[in-house]
C-alpha cells in the first residue's frame, strides 16, 4: 500500500479505537449530573449508590480516553506534517482551547467526583460532578470546530512565505503543487473561525449523539441486572433515568439534528451529499433510495427507493432536484484548476473530485437504519413502561424487550462510528475542503514502511487496551452498586423464569 493509504488507515484506525470512549465519557456525564441532582432535591440514597456506581464507569472510560487520544496528536506531527504546518495557526488555536477549557477544568475537579464523597459536601460534589460533565463537553466543542472548519472553511486568509517574508494571497487563490510547505491559512476572524458554516448544527448532531451512547450503556447494564434478577432496586432506578434520558437524545437526534445536519450538508457540501444519497442525475422529484448498491462505474443505485422524498427533505419541496454528481463539482470550480480544459475534458476529471460513493452512501444509510433502529426500540420500552410492563420479567415479551436493551449498547456505538465515516470519507478528496487534498497534506519524510511497523504496534497495544476495557468493566458490573445486592426481595414469579447467576459470571 501506498505512504497515503497507509497514513489514512493509521489515523483511522487510532481515532476510532479512541471514539469508542469519549461519548460515553460525555454521556454517562450527564447521567452523573442527573443522578446527584436527584439526590440532592429528595435525599433519597438509592440515588446517591447509583452515582457512586455510575461514576466508577465513569472513571473507567475517561481513563481510556485519555489515554488513546493522546496518540493522534503526535500522528499530525509524523504522518500529516505538512496538514499540520498548513492548518497550525487555526488547528493549533481550537487545540490550544481544548486544552485550556477542557482539560484544566477536567483535570481540577476530576479527583473531587472521584475520591470526594467522604471528603466534601454533597452540594460542593455536585458543583465538581457539573464542572467534570461541562469540561467533557468542552472538550467535544473544540474537536468538532477544528474538524467542522476543515469541511466548511471560514474566517481565514491564506499566506505564502516569499524571501522571508509573508504576503497575503488574493481570496480564491488555488493551492497548487508549487505552494505545498510555502503556504498557510491563517486566522482572521476567530470568531468566524469557530462558528463556521457548520459547526453548530454538527456539534448539536455529536453532542446527542454521545449522549445516546452514555444513555444506552446505563439502559444495558441495568436490563442486564433485571433479567439477572440482581441489585433490582438500583436496575429499576438506573433503567428509569437511563431509559429517560435516551428517549430525549435519541428523539432530538433523529427528528431533529438529523435533518438539520443534512440540509448543512447539501448547502455547503453538495458533493459529499449526492455520495450520501448515490445521486447521480440531477432531476426532479429525486427519491431516497431507502438502501441498496451504488454502482459507480454505470453510476446508478439500485434498491428501494420513495420519488420525491429527498427533493423534500432537502427543500421542503417534492419537485425542487437535488444535485447530482454528474453536475458535480460545478464546472466553473473545475475550470479555475483546468483553465484550458474543454467540457468533454471536465466531465472526465469530475470523478477525481468525488469521494468513494458506494462506501459513503453504506456507512451513511447504516448510521440512519441504526438510528431509526434505537428510535423504535425507545418507544417499545416507553410503552411498556407506560403500560407497567418493563419490569415484569415473568412477561416473556418484557424478557425479549430487556435482551433487545441489553444489546442496546452497540447501536450508538455503530451509529457515532459509521457518522464519522460519512462526515470524512465523504468530503474526499479533500482533507481541507476544496482548498488542500488529502494527498498533498502527508510529511515528506515518513515512509510506507515505517507507518506499516507503528500501525502493528497500535494495534498490538490497543487490543490488549480494549482488553483491559472490556475485563475492567466486566468485573465492576459483575461487583454491582455497593450494598445493594439484597436491597428488594425477587417476586416468586421472577424466580422460573431467572438463572441464578454461576461462579463464572
Amino acid at each position: 500500500m501506498t505512504t497515503e493509504i497507509l497514513a489514512r488507515v493509521q489515523f483511522a484506525f487510532t481515532i476510532m479505537f479512541h471514539y469508542i470512549y469519549p461519548p460515553l465519557s460525555i454521556g454517562l456525564g450527564v447521567v452523573l449530573v442527573m443522578m446527584e441532582a436527584l439526590w440532592l432535591k429528595t435525599g433519597n440514597p438509592k440515588f446517591h449508590n447509583m452515582a457512586r456506581f455510575w461514576t466508577r464507569i465513569f472513571a473507567l472510560t475517561f481513563a481510556i480516553g485519555v489515554a488513546t487520544g493522546i496518540v493522534m496528536e503526535f500522528e499530525f506531527g509524523t504522518n500529516w506534517a505538512t496538514y499540520s504546518r498548513f492548518v497550525g495557526d487555526i488547528f493549533g488555536s481550537a487545540l490550544a482551547a481544548e486544552g485550556i477549557f477542557a482539560f484544566f477544568l477536567e483535570s481540577g475537579f476530576l479527583a473531587i467526583l472521584l475520591f470526594g464523597w467522604n471528603k466534601v459536601g454533597p452540594r460542593l460534589h455536585f458543583f465538581a460532578t457539573c464542572m467534570v460533565c461541562l469540561g467533557a463537553h468542552f472538550s467535544a466543542i473544540w474537536i468538532v470546530v477544528a474538524n467542522s472548519w476543515m469541511q466548511t472553511p471560514a474566517g481565514y486568509h491564506l499566506e505564502k512565505l516569499v524571501d522571508g517574508k509573508s504576503v497575503r494571497l488574493p481570496e480564491g487563490h488555488v493551492v497548487g503543487p508549487d505552494d505545498l510547505g510555502t503556504v498557510r491559512a491563517v486566522i482572521d476572524d476567530f470568531w468566524a473561525m469557530v462558528f463556521n458554516p457548520s459547526s453548530v448544527e454538527r456539534l448539536t448532531h455529536v453532542l446527542l449523539g454521545c449522549w445516546m451512547a452514555g444513555a444506552f450503556l446505563v439502559v444495558s447494564i441495568s436490563a442486564y441486572y433485571l433479567l439477572r434478577g440482581r441489585h433490582l432496586e438500583f436496575a429499576k432506578s438506573s433503567m428509569r433515568v437511563g431509559l429517560a434520558f435516551a428517549a430525549v437524545s435519541t428523539i432530538l437526534q433523529v427528528g431533529f439534528s438529523g435533518s438539520q445536519t443534512a440540509e448543512g450538508v447539501v448547502k455547503n457540501q453538495p458533493v459529499k451529499l449526492a455520495a450520501m444519497e448515490g445521486v447521480f442525475e440531477t432531476q426532479q422529484y429525486t427519491p431516497m433510495t431507502l438502501f441498496g448498491w451504488v454502482d459507480e462505474q454505470k453510476r446508478e443505485v439500485s434498491g428501494p427507493k420513495v420519488p420525491g422524498l429527498l427533493s423534500f427533505l432537502v427543500y421542503k419541496n417534492f419537485k425542487t432536484p437535488v444535485v447530482g454528481l454528474n453536475d458535480l463539482p460545478t464546472d466553473d470550480f473545475l475550470k479555475k484548476r483546468y483553465p484550458d480544459a474543454i467540457p468533454e475534458e471536465l466531465a472526465k476529471i469530475r470523478p477525481g473530485y468525488w469521494p468513494k460513493v458506494n462506501f459513503t452512501f453504506q456507512v451513511y444509510h447504516i448510521m440512519i437504519i441504526v438510528g431509526t433502529a434505537l428510535l423504535g426500540l425507545v418507544v417499545v420500552a416507553l410503552f411498556f413502561w407506560w403500560r407497567g410492563w418493563l419490569f415484569r420479567i415473568d412477561f416473556i415479551w418484557t424478557r425479549w424487550l430487556l435482551v433487545a436493551l441489553v444489546l442496546s449498547v452497540l447501536g450508538p456505538q455503530i451509529a457515532n462510528q459509521a457518522g464519522w465515516f460519512t462526515a470524512e470519507i465523504g468530503r474526499q478528496p479533500w482533507i481541507v475542503y476544496e482548498i488542500l487534498k488529502t494527498s498533498e497534506s502527508l510529511s515528506k519524510a515518513v515512509r510506507a514502511e515505517e507507518i506499516l511497523a507503528s500501525l502493528i504496534l497500535f494495534a498490538l497495544v490497543y487490543i490488549l487496551l480494549f482488553s483491559l476495557f472490556v475485563y475492567t468493566l466486566t468485573r465492576k458490573i459483575q461487583h454491582g452498586p455497593d450494598g445493594e445486592e439484597d436491597s428488594e426481595e425477587m417476586p416468586e414469579s421472577w424466580k422460573s423464569v431467572i438463572r441464578k447467576p454461576s461462579l463464572t459470571d
